[in-house]
């Protein structure tokens, strides 16, 4: 399971976190490859530090989100249809309670997705039944610059990285319905992969590091 899935330039977290085990069902209604297409919104310094629907406490810098109905701790990707980049989160909280808006992403996510500053953005949402990411031992530090959908965008933005950063790669990640590609940057130790984070940050792309 990854263990940190954490956004920047809005804070630098030293540290990880585990996240809880996503479930082996989710509703027929919503079936594993089905895909939900609407707007998402995103919450953040107001709901800091409160509890959610599901009473885990709601940290906007973590990668999660809130829905309606699909069960605590399903995973989801989502994809903003506007620019392409992808994120996988995890559902902790209800929501939204806005009529025509599919889904309520926390801060971090809302920067990975590049919604920020428009406040929402149409987005496709598919459900990752027993998501998990391959372990490695000993485990790999990354900086993750981007997802997308269309491999091109994450080629071109490897390109872009390339004259500056070691160790670029686009990895493939496959669900029943399509392929999303992931721009990483392989880091030798976490402290590296932070390191990367903030140049990262400083040239204004948003980032996440991770631990698989």
């Amino acid at each position: 399971m990854t263990k940190a899935l954490r956004s920047f330039p809005f804070l630098l977290v030293l540290g990880v976190s585990s996240c809880a085990p996503p479930p082996k069902t989710v509703p027929s209604v919503f079936p594993p490859g089905g895909a939900e297409v609407g707007l998402a919104s995103w919450y953040g310094p107001g709901f800091h530090g409160r509890p959610t629907s599901s009473s885990e406490i709601y940290n906007m810098h973590d990668m999660t989100a809130a829905h309606p109905t699909l069960p605590f701790g399903t995973w989801v990707m989502v994809t903003n249809l506007e620019n392409d980049r992808t994120a996988v989160l995890r559902i902790n909280d209800r929501g939204p309670f806005v009529k025509g808006r599919i889904i309520d992403l926390s801060r971090a996510a809302a920067s990975v997705l590049g919604m920020i500053g428009p406040g929402t953005a149409r987005v496709r949402l598919e459900v990752l039944a027993g998501y998990h990411e391959s372990a490695s031992s000993p485990p790999r530090f990354l900086a993750q610059v981007g997802s997308f959908s269309i491999q091109e965008n994450a080629y071109a933005l490897k390109r872009r990285l390339e004259p500056r950063y070691e160790n670029v790669v686009v990895e493939t990640y496959r669900t029943p319905s399509r392929a999303y590609y992931r721009v990483r940057i392989i880091a030798r130790s976490r402290e590296a992969a932070l390191l990367a984070a903030r140049r990262l940050a400083g040239e204004g792309l948003p980032v996440i590091v991770l631990e698989e």
